[in-house]
C-alpha cells in the first residue's frame, strides 16, 4: 500500500488541493519519517531540522490554502533550503564552522520564492565548505550519502539536499549549481537536477557570483516535479545583473509537451580532465543514445566545444570566488577553515584584479565560441560523471588540497562546461550499475531554452520511467 512519501510531490499538492490531506498532516508524516530512518543518514542530509517551526509554517498554509488559479501545485507540499541560502531567522553556516551560530537577519530569493508558493521547509540541508567540493563532506558532521549505498557520497554541493529527497525525506528541495553543483548529486542519488539558465533564478541579494557561473534550481524525483519547482523559483528582481526571458507559459506545462523531432549533439570525451570514463557511464551514455533515436531524434557526433586551455580560465575564476569567501575572515577564522578552502582561496588571492579581468573575458570568448559551435542544434548529450557515485572520503584529501582539486576533475569531468556557456543541463537516472548504483545522463540546451529541455527529458521519463524505482532505504 503507497504510503504518502510514495507520491510525487504534484499528487502530493493535488492531494492537499482536493482537501484530502492537510499541509499540517503531510508535514507531520516526514517529520516522523525522518525520526524513522537511521539518524546519521537524517543528520548527514540535513544541518538543521526545527519540527516546531516546520509545523507552525504548516498550519499557517493550512489556514490560508492554495489561493487563486495561479496558486502553485507545491503549495503545502514540504521542502528544505540549502545551507548556502540566506533564511531570515534560522541558522545559515554556509557548512563551515566559521559560520557556526549565525542567523541572517534576511532571507534571498529562493528562500521567499518557495515561502511565497506556501511551501514547508522542514529545515537546512547538508552542503561542504561555502559550496566548494563535488562532495558533502562537511567538517564536524556525518557526510550526506546516497541512499543505493550508504557507504558512498550523495556528490555535492547540493548533496543534503540530492540525499534528502532520495531517500523519501522531502520530495523535492532546492539546490545551486556552479561547476555540477545540482547535477553531481542528482546523478549520485538516482534524481533529476536541473541547472538552470544563467539568470533564470535571481541571487537577491548578495549576487557573490560576478562571473554567473552559479545558479539554484530544482532536485526532485521526476521530471514534472522539477518543472513544477522551476516555477517557483524563477524570476527576475529589480537589480538583477543578468536575467533568462520568461517562458511562454509554465515550465510544468512544457514538460507535458511534445518536444518535436530534435536534432542533438553527443560527445563523451572528457572535458576538464584526462581520465578513463567507467564503463557503466559508457554503457549509460550509448543506451541514452539508442533511446534518444529510438524516439526519433536525430543524434550526431560533435567536438568538445570547449579548449583545453579554458580549463585553467576556469579554474582561476572558481579559485577567485572561493577567495570572495576567505579574504573578510580573520586570521583566526582562517584557521578554521578546511586545508581545500584554504589552498583554493589563497590561490584566488594571488590572482591580481587585470588578471581577473582578463580571465573572465577568456571565459566569456570560449563560451561564445561553443555556443556559436552548438547552435545548430537543439540539445547535447554527455554523461553526468565519470563514474558511479565514489566511497565518502575518496576524493577529500586534507593533506593535499591540490590533489583532492585534481580527483575533483577526474570526477565531473563534463558538468561545468555549461556553468561556462550559461546553459540550462538536467541530469536524468537513465542507467544502474548492476549492483545497484546510479548513473546519470545528461542533457543541455541553448540558453534559456529549459522549455525544450524539460520536454524532451519529460519524453525520456516517459519512455523509460524510473519513479517506482526506490532505494533499499526507502
Amino acid at each position: 500500500m503507497a504510503e504518502l512519501h510514495d507520491l510525487t510531490a504534484l499528487e502530493q499538492g493535488a492531494l492537499i488541493r482536493s482537501g484530502e490531506i492537510s499541509p499540517v498532516e503531510l508535514t507531520e508524516h516526514y517529520l516522523e519519517r525522518a525520526a524513522r530512518l537511521p539518524q546519521e543518514y537524517v543528520d548527514g542530509a540535513f544541518v538543521l531540522r526545527d519540527p516546531d517551526a516546520a509545523r507552525r509554517r504548516a498550519r499557517e498554509v493550512a489556514a490560508v490554502g492554495p489561493v487563486g488559479d495561479g496558486a502553485s501545485p507545491l503549495a503545502g507540499v514540504p521542502t528544505a533550503i540549502k545551507d548556502l541560502n540566506l533564511t531570515r531567522g534560522v541558522p545559515t553556516a554556509f557548512g563551515s564552522p566559521v559560520f557556526a551560530g549565525y542567523v541572517p537577519e534576511l532571507s534571498d530569493s529562493v528562500a521567499l520564492a518557495i515561502e511565497d508558493a506556501g511551501m514547508v521547509s522542514l529545515g537546512k540541508t547538508s552542503t561542504p565548505e561555502f559550496g566548494s567540493p563535488c562532495y558533502t563532506e562537511p567538517e564536524g558532521r556525518p557526510p550526506a550519502v546516497t541512499p543505493w549505498d550508504t557507504t558512498r557520497m550523495a556528490g555535492g554541493s547540493s548533496g543534503g539536499a540530492a540525499s534528502a529527497v532520495a531517500a523519501g525525506l522531502v520530495p523535492v528541495a532546492q539546490g545551486s549549481d556552479g561547476g555540477g553543483s545540482i547535477r553531481i548529486p542528482a546523478s549520485c542519488c538516482g534524481l533529476v537536477g536541473l541547472k538552470p539558465s544563467r539568470g533564470r533564478v535571481s541571487g537577491f541579494p548578495m549576487y557573490g557570483d560576478p562571473i554567473g557561473l552559479a545558479v539554484s534550481g530544482p532536485i526532485a524525483r521526476t521530471v514534472a516535479d522539477a518543472a513544477a519547482l522551476l516555477d517557483v523559483l524563477a524570476g527576475r528582481r529589480a537589480g538583477d545583473p543578468t536575467w533568462a526571458p520568461a517562458p511562454g507559459g509554465t515550465f510544468l506545462e512544457a514538460a507535458g509537451r511534445e518536444p518535436g523531432r530534435l536534432r542533438i549533439a553527443r560527445f563523451d570525451r572528457p572535458v576538464i580532465a584526462d581520465v578513463e570514463v567507467h564503463p557503466e557511464v559508457q554503457q549509460a551514455y550509448d543506451d541514452a543514445s539508442r533511446l534518444l533515436a529510438s524516439l526519433g531524434h536525430v543524434i550526431e557526433d560533435v567536438q568538445v566545444p570547449l579548449p583545453p586551455e579554458a580549463v585553467g580560465v576556469f579554474e582561476t575564476c572558481w579559485a577567485v570566488l572561493t577567495a570572495l569567501s576567505t579574504v573578510p575572515l580573520e586570521p583566526a577564522q582562517r584557521a578554521q577553515v578546511r586545508p581545500l578552502t584554504r589552498w583554493l582561496g589563497e590561490r584566488g588571492e594571488a590572482v591580481s584584479g587585470p588578471e581577473f579581468g582578463l580571465a573572465i573575458g577568456a571565459m566569456r570568448r570560449h563560451a561564445a565560441d561553443a555556443l556559436v559551435a552548438l547552435a545548430p542544434y537543439d540539445i547535447v548529450l554527455t554523461p553526468t560523471l565519470a563514474s558511479p557515485p565514489l566511497p565518502v572520503g575518496a576524493i577529500r584529501d586534507d593533506a593535499d588540497p591540490a590533489a583532492d582539486f585534481e580527483a575533483q576533475k577526474r570526477f565531473t569531468p563534463w558538468t561545468s562546461a555549461w556553468n561556462v556557456t550559461g546553459m540550462p543541463a538536467i541530469s536524468l537516472p537513465l542507467h544502474q550499475t548492476p549492483d545497484g548504483l546510479p548513473v546519470g545522463v545528461m542533457l543541455a540546451a541553448r540558453p534559456a531554452e529549459e522549455e525544450l529541455l524539460l520536454s524532451l527529458a519529460a519524453q525520456v521519463e516517459a519512455a523509460a520511467p524510473w519513479k517506482d524505482r526506490h532505494p533499499p532505504l526507502w
